[in-house]
């Protein structure tokens, strides 16, 4: 729109700008001007060429001022353009450089979220399989006997424990502790969760009031079930263990059916918790480790008499090699003794002179050594 010409004055041309529009309303107006101010050139008028001569003089001065105006104009039109464009160039480098940045921390994070969502994918399928192995019965026993098995197995030796054990009566508890000096501990892990289940997932108070009764009635049955089947006077313990395998099952039950629990306990049948379960199998260890130290007393006794006689025997040993020894430092001091008296000899007979020339040098020999001799 800025380059169009409209039309070309003195050969230059005239562009469709806001001044261009104005030149050629100025152009338009003084050509009226002068078809009204014209006459008939009939007679010439002086006085009108001259000023019609003063007005070509002045379209023509006012044509150049327009002309340089119109230079000026669009070479600052053509200036601010660069600038323009210029800016808007590096405006659009530095948003490119911004988004480009943008764009790939937009995708790290697609990516950490990509991530998260197929950790919890993941962890959706985990709580569903956990879910139905819960909601089935004979899965959720298999759980509960696995978690059971791996806290027993984990603290007690092979020999303290058995599972599915066979009672005088047919039945097999889930695992039988073999208590020292007395029959085993029974345990059981086929709690019913359906009840407290239904109860969790109650929403109406008649839902609720159902899911309540049902509680205590599954588990009131479960407890008469193990200690008609599992508590035999003179076989087993006196007491039998009732395993939950979950720690919040086990606080909603003590929380909110106490009287199950208390009832629980009057049929001799403990309710615990897979950290009470921890506690107790440790507790049966040392039992365990008291009643066998116990068993080994006289046999530790024993050994300990015999131990005293060989303290005894050594002491008389040393006693005798003491008195050897004593002797042999005896003989020792006896033989120093002869070994100085044999010295002091040889010192005497070192010391005597032997001289040839000398008459009855042999007899002055010969009696000196008869004399030690008769000494000795």
């Amino acid at each position: 729109m800025l380059d169009t010409v409209l039309f070309r004055l003195s050969h230059d041309p005239i562009l469709a700008t806001g001044l261009g529009i104005a030149v050629v309303l100025v152009l338009g107006l003084i050509a009226v001007i002068v078809l009204l101010l014209r006459k008939p050139a009939a007679v010439p008028d002086p006085e009108a060429e001259q000023r019609l001569r003063e007005l070509n003089a002045r379209l023509d001065a006012m044509g150049g001022w327009l002309q340089n105006s119109h230079s000026q104009l669009q070479q600052t039109v053509n200036s601010r353009l660069d600038a323009v464009s210029q800016n808007l160039g590096e405006s659009m480098k530095t948003t490119t450089k911004h988004t480009t940045e943008h764009l790939q921390q937009l995708h790290a994070r697609l990516a950490v979220i990509d991530s998260a969502q197929k950790n919890i994918t993941d962890l959706a399928g985990t709580v569903t399989s956990l879910q139905n192995v819960l909601s089935n019965k004979q899965s959720r026993g298999a759980f509960g006997q696995g978690q059971l098995e791996a806290i027993v197995a984990d603290v007690l030796p092979k020999s303290a424990y058995a599972f599915q054990y066979t009672l005088s009566n047919r039945t097999k508890p889930d695992c039988v502790v073999f208590m020292p000096d007395s029959g085993p501990l029974v345990i059981d892990a086929k709690f019913p969760l359906e009840a407290m289940t239904a109860l969790r997932a109650a929403e109406t108070d008649e839902e609720r009031k159902f899911a309540v009764a049902r509680v205590k009635q599954d588990i009131t049955k479960h407890v008469t079930d193990i200690a008609g089947k599992y508590l035999i006077p003179g076989e087993t313990q006196d007491i039998a263990l009732m395993f939950i395998p979950s720690e919040s099952v086990y606080a909603d039950l003590h929380e909110q059916f106490d009287d199950l629990v208390q009832k629980a306990q009057r049929a001799r049948v403990m309710i615990v918790s897979p950290t009470l379960m921890v506690m107790a199998i440790q507790v049966i260890k040392q039992v365990r480790k008291d009643a066998a130290m116990r068993e080994a007393a006289d046999q530790i006794r024993t050994e300990v008499g015999m131990m005293l006689k060989d303290v005894t025997l050594l002491s008389d040993r040393v006693r005798k090699l003491q008195n050897h020894l004593n002797q042999t430092n005896a003989d020792i001091d006896s033989i120093l003794v002869s070994t100085g008296k044999i010295e002091k000899r040889a010192g005497k007979i070192e010391a005597l002179e032997f001289d040839a020339d000398t008459p009855g040098s042999a007899d002055l020999i010969g009696t000196p050594i008869r004399k030690l001799g008769a000494a000795e």
